[in-house]
């Protein structure tokens, strides 16, 4: 578990960070539905749903940058795209309120849309509130040529000034969202350039394309890496993450859920942290994104594979237990986790 001291010095570090985030860029609006007020719908016979509040923010990789300003991360380069639409409106004006967040690197396409992830949460009296089915808005194109060749521009112009790259490839149709084909074999290249810049990659379907520089997969997505049909146990998840590290040439954070989180070196074995214990209701939703921005911050200022692992656990303890929404873990609320756990 991480110690206060290095919890505080790592937030006195974290405002001269520069950290670029590199991936798909949702919208996430949240329909606040209060079941009290349902009413037939004349027309179909339907039950029409009556929504009393609209919050959006940034989703996918922009869970990331709100967990990475949430930590006081002083700087952070978004590389993505929107669409000139309306959800890319209410993006941008999102993004607007969080200082330190730059955008001049995302880009506005006409011919795409801005990727939506639309969830209605129903609440009735008596009841815990609950997300019923959402809607998804995605690009089923391929990403134009022009649109990557932007990307990447921006990419390798600002890498010397960056001190961390998070990666993101949320998008499961292959080349359909920024984080291309192409654009993977690129970051070994940019890696090979800059090989004392720490460089995360996470991706839903495709962690197994990334090569040469530090991947972030769930036990889930091992199994799959290593065409596997079971997951293994937590006691055997060691010696398979030392074995992918050293097999790959590249360095692996494996997340166990519940159970942790692995990390392994090329040459080293497997060091471990274990997850703090968390009761009552949780919601997991973007606990990934919030490790992966605690993983990266740490690692810009120099910490330790373990502070770092230390500090991401204490992060996702936060961040699931906030409700409805995708979490952040700002320092008062790490200070006060902390305290509970020492």
């Amino acid at each position: 578990m991480i110690t206060p001291n290095a919890l505080e010095r790592m937030l006195s570090q974290f405002a001269s960070c520069r950290i670029g985030v590199f991936g798909d860029l949702f919208l996430d609006r949240y329909l606040e539905i209060d079941a009290g007020l349902d009413e037939p719908s004349i027309e179909t016979g339907l039950t029409a749903y009556q929504v009393v509040q609209v919050r959006s923010q940034p989703g996918a990789s922009g869970t990331v940058i709100n967990n990475l300003h949430a930590l006081g991360v002083g700087q952070i380069e978004i590389f993505s795209m929107r669409g000139d639409d309306g959800e890319g409106y209410e993006l941008a004006q999102a993004l607007s309120r969080l200082n330190g967040v730059g955008v001049e690197h995302l880009f506005v396409e006409p011919l795409r849309r801005t990727p939506t992830y639309t969830k209605p949460i129903y609440s009735e009296t008596g009841v815990v509130s609950r997300e019923i089915n959402r809607m998804d808005i995605k690009n089923r194109e391929t990403l134009p040529k022009q649109v990557e060749a932007k990307l990447w521009d921006a990419i390798e112009a600002s890498m010397g000034q960056l001190d961390a790259l998070i990666v993101l490839d949320q998008v499961s149709q292959i080349d359909c969202g920024v984080v291309t084909t192409g654009g993977i074999t690129r970051l070994k290249a940019l890696q090979d350039r800059y090989p004392d810049k720490f460089i995360m990659a996470d991706s839903r379907e495709r962690i197994g394309a990334f090569q040469g520089v530090t991947i972030k997969p769930n036990r889930d997505e091992v199994a799959r890496m290593l065409g596997r049909s079971s997951v293994q146990s937590s006691e055997e998840m060691p010696k398979t993450i030392a074995s992918l590290a050293k097999d790959r040439g590249q360095p692996v954070f494996c997340t166990l859920s519940q159970d942790g989180i692995l990390h392994s070196f090329p040459d080293k074995v497997a060091v471990y942290e274990m997850a703090l214990p968390v009761t009552g209701p949780i919601d997991v939703v973007g606990a990934g994104d919030s490790v992966s921005a605690a993983l990266a911050a740490a690692c810009a200022t120099g910490a330790s594979v373990s502070e770092a692992m230390g500090l991401a656990m204490l992060v996702a303890s936060v961040t699931i237990r906030q409700i409805g929404t995708t979490g952040t873990a700002p320092p008062a609320l790490l200070r006060e986790a902390l305290a509970r756990f020492i």
